[in-house]
């Protein structure tokens, strides 16, 4: 948490500005989603420049060109969500669990972007995610989905992936994008404010056609498993 306090004070005399902006986005009607990622993007690279983490981003043109898919990365840590803002060219929003849908300025950009936030506890509450998630995405939306439920805590290891998390892609009939983080861990959950970089690779898609066959077990499998390769290749 030390590189967070050190972005906040570092922007300081703009953090209230930042903070408006994003609210607004949230709040006012009319405001466009590239509107909203536009300046929710504005503010990440500016905290990530503050925070002084640089963003090494690989794969951009396996990104598909056609809107409504969903990301699914590996998750390590409180940063991961900032990394995809700062990289990504296309705007998206993402499922965000219950617990931390009302932290201060998370719940801002949830509220921007349109994200959704989870209750794993609640089995009919996460079948109406699902349902909405598939639907949005169907409509041109795209998402980023966290399968391993919950972040690593062990680095670059990947944890397994649950078949679950892929049933709105099931639904959607949509593009599954693997993307692989790594050392995504080390600006927040280090306590250290040395300069540091954090790798994504955006890995080619799996268009339906691919996995229509499979059990959403076996797709988390093979998303897993590509995903683990490319860790293990850039290091």
């Amino acid at each position: 948490m030390y590189r967070i306090a050190m972005m906040v004070l570092r922007l300081f005399l703009k953090a209230p500005i930042y903070f408006i902006q994003i609210w607004w986005c949230g709040r006012k009607k009319g405001i466009t989603m590239e509107e909203a990622y536009a300046c929710v993007k504005k503010v990440t690279i500016a905290a990530n420049r503050a925070g002084k983490v640089k963003i090494e981003s690989h794969g951009e043109e396996n990104i598909p060109k056609q809107n409504g898919f969903i990301f699914f990365p590996n998750h390590q840590g409180l940063y991961d969500v900032l990394a995809f803002l700062e990289s990504c060219p296309v705007p998206f929003a993402f499922v965000i669990k219950k617990e931390a849908r009302n932290v201060i300025l998370l719940k801002q950009v949830v509220d921007a972007l349109g994200s959704i936030s989870i209750d794993r506890e609640d089995i009919r509450q996460s079948m109406k995610v699902i349902q909405q998630v598939a639907e949005e995405v169907r409509g041109g939306k795209n998402f980023l989905i966290f399968a391993e439920g919950t972040r690593s805590r062990e680095g670059n290891k990947v944890l397994d992936f649950k078949g679950g998390s892929f049933k709105s892609a099931v639904k959607a009939r949509c593009p599954i994008v693997p993307c692989a983080l790594i050392n995504s861990f080390k600006p927040f959950d280090e306590k250290s404010i040395k300069p540091v970089t954090v790798k994504i690779i955006y890995l080619p898609p799996l268009y339906f056609d691919e996995y229509k066959g499979m059990r959403t077990v076996e797709i988390a499998a093979e998303v897993r498993r590509r995903i683990e390769e490319a860790i293990i290749r850039e290091q």
